[in-house]
């Protein structure tokens, strides 16, 4: 998916208010950035988190400083900022998705209750922050936490619930259900 149509769909779905005092966060990757410079090297931090509620409402956020903390606290309020809400079914998904960006594909599948989280990495965070309890997933392509979280994005923004689809198809929810078993 190109990057500037992932803006669009989180610019058009922040609709979430973040003033909520039950948000989660959790740091997906802190990496150490070096700016060579005239007098030496400049030392500084950045900082991937994902924030969400665990009841459907996700988003990530990067942030850039001088020390850890600032750079996580950068990044959390950008996550705040960049808060979506998530199509799900209960504890898991709709139905299978593709996620993509840039070189990293995320897959997600719905699992029956007591699967679990089967999920690695920046996907595993992006669920548990989300409330998405039973999933199956595989990340292809690169591990750059980056383009994965991305990746995953773009794949819970992707999914549909079946009211949606019944209306785009001028059918009831029964037919809608019917047709898919």
């Amino acid at each position: 998916m190109p990057k500037q149509e992932l803006k669009d769909i989180l610019s058009v779905r922040r609709i979430i208010d973040t003033n909520l005092a039950n948000l989660k966060d959790q740091v997906v990757a802190i990496n150490r950035v070096t700016k060579v410079v005239k007098g030496g090297k400049n030392l500084s931090f950045s900082a991937l988190v994902v924030v969400g509620d665990q009841h459907g409402h996700a988003g990530f956020g990067m942030g850039k400083a001088r020390e850890v903390p600032m750079a996580i606290r950068k990044a959390i309020e950008q996550a705040k900022k960049n808060m979506v809400k998530l199509n799900l079914k209960g504890s898991t998904i709709p139905h299978q998705v593709l996620g993509r960006y840039g070189s990293g594909q995320v897959l997600l599948k719905p699992a029956p209750e007591g699967t679990g989280l089967i999920a690695g990495g920046p996907v595993r965070a992006v669920m548990e922050v989300a409330g998405i309890q039973n999933v199956l997933t595989k990340s292809i392509g690169t591990s750059n936490p980056h383009n994965v979280i991305k990746a995953t994005f773009d794949a819970l923004l992707h999914l549909k619930n079946a009211s949606k689809v019944a209306e785009l198809r001028g059918k009831t929810n029964e037919e809608v259900a019917a047709a898919s078993s």
